[in-house]
């Protein structure tokens, strides 16, 4: 009896490890194509510098992601029609302050892979970054 119980252990332990190692090698499975890679660059209207810390993000979705120092954002979202971005300042390190933006992406064809986005945004005027 307590043979079986080991056996029944280590053969256990033998299929997990062998299930671990295919999905190492072979990866999780992809979904064909049904997501868009939207990728893009946020630079000041002003300067035209990139902007660093500002949030992109996908209006009725929780993920989004921040634009790095060269101004350059990446994510994956869903092919769909009227796909709203969101671009918001909320890096308050800075002492520049910008404007929110909202931009509503162009129609997306079945078989598009990405899409580029370049953006500007505005600074706030002094008097409405003290409010």
């Amino acid at each position: 009896m307590k043979k079986n119980w080991g056996r029944k252990i280590i053969g256990g332990l033998c299929l997990g490890s062998a299930a671990f190692v295919f999905q190492a090698c072979y990866g999780v499975p992809k979904d064909f194509g049904h997501d868009l890679c939207v990728e893009g660059l946020v630079k000041s209207k002003k300067t035209g510098l990139p902007i660093n810390g500002i949030k992109v993000s996908v209006a009725d979705q929780v993920q989004y992601t921040m634009t790095d120092k060269e101004g350059k954002f990446e994510f994956y979202i869903p092919k769909s029609s009227n796909i709203l971005v969101k671009f918001e300042d909320v890096d308050s390190i800075r002492t520049t302050l910008y404007s929110s933006r909202d931009s509503l992406l162009p129609p997306i064809r079945m078989n598009q892979e990405y899409l580029r986005l370049e953006l500007e945004l505005e600074e706030k005027d002094e008097d409405k970054q003290a409010d």
